[in-house]
Formats: structure tokens, C-alpha cells, sequence
């Protein structure tokens, strides 16, 4: 089984609701970016990142547009279900951009990265990273992944929503989050990838745009 839910940005909390705590040793969890426990090195953030690892189940995580990414880099990669990985601790993995990864019998692809709306703020208080955007080499890798994989997978996970699925979903709203090359680059490429459905988690909200793509946050979403 997999389980899926949007940016969890450091709170602990998240991980006691009650789908989550059902889930088994062959369960998964799998958080659409903004993990955020990987953000300031410290003893304590370390204790919970073992406890995280510990669990269970294997808890998987994209990265956002409020992750550290000077840390996460520290961790090397690994090779991990098809694609590659981070090992954080234990059972928890950090999945690289633009992989396609075989997990509980499904065919994933799985971007992560992102921009925040409020990155003036961010780029002044030095807790913006560079990376958070990925380079043209990056946005490569992903398409030539999928092309090894006929362009056909499962299930997408993103942190980024498409373009248009973004625009859709803020229509009326008096601000409106910026849009970057990663909503473009998704938005060309659901129109020429078989999937069943794309989860995404950087609005914050729980939201199904029919007929497969669901804006995922604090209500567990289970594939079976």
C-alpha cells in the first residue's frame, strides 16, 4: 500500500493521524515535497529523523521549495527501486528528481523542487537555496527516464502542480504563486505521459481536479 500526503514542513504531529499509523512493514509513505526535517543539523532535528527512519513503514519524501538543500546534498546517493535515492535514517529516503522507481508494484516518476512565493523574504533571511530550482540537466534527466520507461507509469509525484492544473486551482484568488520553468516543464509532459494519476503538494489543500490530479495536504491519500 501506498500512502500519500503533502508537505508535512517539520511538524511531527503529522505522522500520528490514523491511516498513517495503520500502515505496515510493506506500507509506504510518500510526502509530495516541503519535508522541512532536514533543515537546521541539530541534535534534536537528528533524534526525529531516527524516529522517522524507525517507523514500520518506509516513509519516502520529494524535495520542496522549503528544504535545506546544503544538507540534504551531504547525504550520497544510492541506487533505490529503479531510480535513486537518499538515505536519511533507517526507512526513510530522500527520492532524487526525475527517477522512475518500481515501489509496491507500481511504476512511479517522481520530481520534486520548487518555487516559493515568498522567496524575496527567504533569499533575505538565507533560507533560500539555489537548488530548489533544477537546471535544464536535471529537467533532462526526467524526460529521458521516462523515455526509457516508454513514457508510460503509474503514478507522478510532484511538489510542483502543472501550470495549468496551478492556474486552475487559484482561479480568483487575490495572490495568485508564481509560476517557474518546473510548472512549464510538467505542464508539456502530462500531455504526452500515460499515468492514472499525478499527486501534487505545494497548495496546501486537499483537492481532486478530475480526473487524475489531486492536490494532496493533511488528509492521507491511500493507493491500494
Amino acid at each position: 500500500m501506498i500512502c500519500v500526503i503533502g508537505d508535512t514542513h517539520g511538524d511531527y504531529t503529522r505522522f500520528s493521524h490514523k491511516k498513517i499509523k495503520a500502515l505496515g512493514k510493506d506500507d509506504f509513505l510518500i510526502i509530495c515535497g516541503d519535508f522541512g526535517f532536514v533543515w537546521d543539523g541539530s541534535d534534536k532535528e537528528n533524534a526525529i529523523l531516527k524516529k522517522i527512519g524507525a517507523k514500520k513503514y518506509t516513509t519516502l519524501f520529494l524535495t520542496g521549495s522549503h528544504d535545506n538543500y546544503d544538507l540534504l546534498e551531504k547525504y550520497p546517493e544510492e541506487p533505490f527501486m529503479g531510480g535513486r535515492a537518499k538515505n536519511i535514517s533507517g526507512r526513510l529516503y530522500m527520492l532524487v528528481s526525475g527517477g522512475v522507481f518500481f515501489i509496491d508494484g507500481k511504476t512511479v516518476f517522481a520530481f520534486g523542487g520548487g518555487q516559493a512565493a515568498d522567496i524575496d523574504a527567504r533569499i533575505e533571511n538565507s533560507t533560500w537555496w539555489e537548488q530548489e530550482l533544477p537546471d535544464e540537466a536535471m529537467l533532462d534527466i526526467g524526460r529521458k527516464n521516462l523515455e526509457a520507461a516508454d513514457n508510460k507509469v503509474d503514478y507522478i509525484f510532484t511538489h510542483e502542480p502543472p501550470a495549468s492544473i496551478a492556474e486552475f486551482l487559484q482561479t480568483g484568488k487575490p495572490t495568485v504563486l508564481p509560476m517557474s520553468r518546473l510548472n512549464i516543464y510538467f505542464d508539456n509532459m502530462k500531455g504526452d505521459i500515460s499515468f492514472k494519476k499525478w499527486f501534487f503538494g505545494k497548495l496546501h489543500k486537499n483537492k481532486l481536479v478530475p480526473p487524475k490530479y489531486s492536490a494532496v495536504f493533511d488528509e492521507p491519500y491511500i493507493i491500494e
